[in-house]
């Protein structure tokens, strides 16, 4: 049986990664969001399509650039943390 201070800690940690993994797509469409935002106010241009398409593939790419390092990551958080738990509940 897990102790509770150690579900508490995992959890911390998977929810910590859960943002590290997060960030970068976040901050694009955070950053695409703002300057289309601003030249649609600028042009007086308000078309639905002009704030979604170019979000969207900012975010694609982006994703498609930090794939390894979200992969990575996860990998190593499951290979550091869930595996051992999975292994030792296995054993008892």
């Amino acid at each position: 049986m897990m102790a509770e201070a150690e579900f508490y800690d995992i959890l911390r940690a998977g929810l910590w990664i859960a943002v590290i993994v997060s960030v970068p797509i976040l901050t694009v469409a955070l950053a695409s969001g703002l300057v289309i935002g601003l030249f649609q106010a600028l042009t007086s241009i308000q078309e639905n399509t002009l704030t979604f398409v170019p979000k969207l593939i900012a975010i694609v790419a982006v994703f498609w650039l930090t794939m390894a390092f979200m992969s990575e990551t996860l990998v190593g958080y499951f290979h550091g943390s869930i595996i051992p738990l999975i292994a030792r509940g296995v054993d008892g």
